[in-house]
């Protein structure tokens, strides 16, 4: 969220002190909307309900629960408060603090998120309490937005600010974001009605939605645009659902008056000018614009979405799935030169969690799951205070040495994170799996009971992962399932069994299927050895940080603050036998604990290292490929370095090394049999054959040795005779 004009919001913070993720456009209560409801067009992968996954016990239960804690004590007057003032209804509730108090522009976006958060709470737990205190929220909301005419509003306007702060933002006047404000409350309405039934709720979305027409409707172009200068949120996201839901083209029209040419654009062209934007400001666009593509099928939304997301993910990204540094997208590739306190803003990931999901349902890669499983385990699992019984979140995310997470209180904050927090430890059930008739998606490892509506079928997912590295899935009642399997990239030698029986090889980076007729009381085991990697940063080779498989590792520093990055000696690390996610190992501060940084709470940590030689495994992936060659996707979704035939096109990497012999394992799109060259430090090059092992979506590998020299060596790969492989990776040992 971009900081109100008249002044900075970390200076607000001190002083004081998006279209949640629906299950599915269908009313939890059947209705005439349901009848209405258009199907998405591109989708081929669909989500269950919330109701039909219910956690089980783990850290992901324990953030809900204390999320469901501070549901319950919070008090729905205070946030109401400001609202009533603005519609001249009597209120006589303590106003809240920090970014919802009466004088703050900003006031009315939090009881958008609470909304939202209780009717996500509502549909996965079937608590009533959380319905009651929704419908109380909604009620009241109406009275609101039906006195506001007695106010000089026009009918249909519902916000806690007054209607001329649009006069404001459409003459050019500073003004702190109305309509991000309104896309909040907006989205909060939805999904009382698609997750709790609440027909009232879409009866004032529709009327608000109808006054966004009108107002937006006399601008002209050039004006419409000069507002979309201004932080809208998920205005065109909300709309488009909407009109899914309802089939009112008027939404539609309305949707697309928010699509910013000068972001759209460029990305349409696939081309990186992200740089100097506001961050969140932009990813809520985006999904909007693949919400447009799922709702009228213009495939150039669906590229926009596509390409931001690839450039995202290989050029703006830190370790932990988070981007931004003070919450702007940076130059291009900007990493170890960008670590600060103000990193990785919590909205920026929450919403691109959001972004990733549909863009599986449009194309079901497990690229997508592999980043969504990297930033909700290593950021959103690790924004909520465990100390705090009400679930208290982080703003940032800082990434510096010595930084240290700060969180949110009761009723003095508000921020936009403190919003999104509030959603995100909320649906974490609504991604585990995903299903497309009888296809069941197994997509994250967490401990967890799937009720497939309709079928008969439970499906039980007992595990402790990351603690260990696997899970087991018991099938109850019978029936045909044709199950896939997320097999991780960052896993080797996978090995999945039923019933005690091994299914063959599991190759990382795809779905291993087991397509058979079910009885009742089947296992699935599934075994994922994680090992240490050193993921170094994109500018610069000499800087990286520790993941156990899919978990980034963060030196404990308790009170020591630090001015610069350690150096780590990874040769050292040395895993606890009682406990696999605790390392302890030597760097240039002396003796040091790593341990997951999602626990890392109420203490100064390191994530990113000086690296000194390569101890353990290395990887380098293609964002960080230096040459000639393209990054694209490949057919089957993997990130690939492609490489054409001549000496001009290549892959390089850039690897710290100890001096000596190194196994080197080539990862890479097994479509059809071809060859490479590798070559080292210039050296002579030797010709490795790659043969095909499946397809495009199925990646092999084949090992080399080679002679790396201590510091930075760079290894290249290419064919200048014909075709390389697509490339995937390497993984130095």
């Amino acid at each position: 969220m971009m900081r109100e004009p008249s002044f900075d919001r970390r200076l607000l913070l001190k002083a004081v002190g998006a279209l949640s993720a629906t299950a599915a456009l269908t009313p939890a209560l059947a209705g005439t909307a349901a009848a209405a409801a258009r199907p998405d067009i591109g989708v081929s992968v669909f989500p269950f309900p919330l109701g039909a996954v219910r956690l089980q016990a783990g850290p992901f239960l324990d953030n809900m629960n204390r999320q469901l804690a501070y549901f319950r004590f919070v008090d729905a007057d205070r946030l109401l408060h400001t609202f009533r003032t603005n519609a001249g209804i009597a209120s006589s509730a303590q106003p809240c603090g920090g970014w919802e108090s009466p004088t703050t522009e900003l006031r009315g976006h939090s009881t958008g998120h609470l909304l939202s958060g209780l009717a996500q709470a509502y549909a996965n737990t079937g608590d009533t309490a959380y319905k009651t205190k929704g419908d109380y929220l909604v009620n009241a909301l109406a009275a609101c937005q039906a006195a506001s005419p007695g106010r000089g509003f026009h009918a249909g306007y519902l916000s806690a600010y007054p209607e001329n702060f649009f006069d404001r933002l459409e003459i050019g006047q500073s003004v702190w974001a109305p309509y991000y404000t309104l896309h909040k409350i907006m989205a909060g309405l939805l999904d009382q009605y698609l997750l709790a039934g609440n027909q009232q709720a879409l009866d004032v979305l529709v009327r608000t939605a109808a006054w966004t027409k009108t107002r937006t409707d006399p601008l002209s172009t050039t004006q419409m645009q000069q507002v979309l200068r201004t932080e809208f949120g998920g205005m065109p996201e909300v709309l488009t659902n909407l009109y899914q839901v309802t089939g009112d083209a008027n939404h539609l029209t309305t949707a697309r008056r928010f699509d910013h040419a000068q972001i759209l654009d460029p990305l349409a062209a696939n081309q990186d000018r992200l740089s100097g934007f506001h961050a969140n400001t932009q990813i809520p666009k985006i999904l909007g614009a693949l919400r447009e593509y799922h709702a009228t099928g213009t495939t150039r939304y669906r590229d926009i979405a596509v390409n931001f997301w690839r450039i995202v993910l290989d050029h703006h990204t830190y370790v932990i799935g988070g981007n931004s540094d003070g919450e702007y997208f940076q130059t291009p590739d900007a990493i170890a030169s960008r670590l600060s306190d103000s990193t990785c803003e919590v909205c920026n990931t929450y919403n691109m969690l959001k972004l990733t999901r549909q863009l599986f349902f449009t194309s079901p890669a497990p690229e997508y799951m592999d980043y969504y499983e990297l930033a909700l385990f290593n950021q959103i699992l690790g924004e909520q205070d465990p100390s705090s019984s009400h679930g208290f979140v982080t703003y940032y995310t800082p990434l510096r040495a010595g930084g240290i997470k700060t969180y949110a209180n009761d009723y003095n904050d508000f921020t936009c994170d403190h919003g999104t927090g509030m959603e995100s430890q909320t649906k974490f059930a609504d991604s585990i799996y995903f299903s497309n008739g009888e296809t069941l998606y197994v997509n994250l490892f967490i401990a967890s009971v799937l009720t497939w509506p309709g079928r008969g079928i439970t499906v039980r997912q007992d595990t402790t992962f990351p603690a260990s590295s696997g899970t087991r899935l018991t099938i109850s009642g019978a029936g045909h399932i044709a199950l896939k399997i997320r097999i991780p990239r960052w896993t080797s030698g996978a090995v999945v069994k039923v019933n005690g029986v091994a299914q063959g090889a599991a190759s990382p980076g795809t779905y291993f299927t087991i397509d058979r007729t079910w009885a009742s009381g089947d296992v699935v085991d599934v075994t994922l050895p994680a090992s240490l990697t050193f993921p170094r940063t994109n500018d610069d080779g000499g800087v990286g940080a520790v993941k156990y498989g899919a978990i980034v590792l963060a030196g404990q520093y308790g009170s020591t603050n630090l001015s610069a990055l350690p150096t780590l000696q990874p040769a050292t690390l040395t895993q606890d036998p009682a406990n696999p996610l605790r390392f302890t190992g030597t760097a240039s501060t002396g003796a040091v604990t790593l341990l997951p940084f999602y626990a890392t709470h109420h203490q100064r940590y390191t994530v990113y290292w000086r690296m000194a030689g390569a101890g353990g495994s290395y990887e380098a992936e293609s964002a960080t490929l230096g040459g000639q060659a393209a990054v694209r996707n490949s057919s089957g979704g993997v990130l690939v370095g492609y490489v054409g035939g001549g000496t001009a096109n290549f892959v390089q990497f850039s690897v710290s090394a100890t001096a000596g012999a190194h196994q080197v394992t080539i990862l890479y799109a097994s479509g059809e049999a071809r060859s490479l060259t590798v070559s080292v430090n210039g050296g002579a090059a030797v010709s490795v054959s790659t043969p095909s092992t499946g397809g495009w979506d199925t990646v092999g590998s084949v090992t080399v040795t080679l002679t790396l020299t201590a510091g930075a060596n760079t290894i290249r790969l290419g064919n200048p005779s014909g075709w390389a492989p697509d490339l995937d990776r390497i993984v130095v040992s």
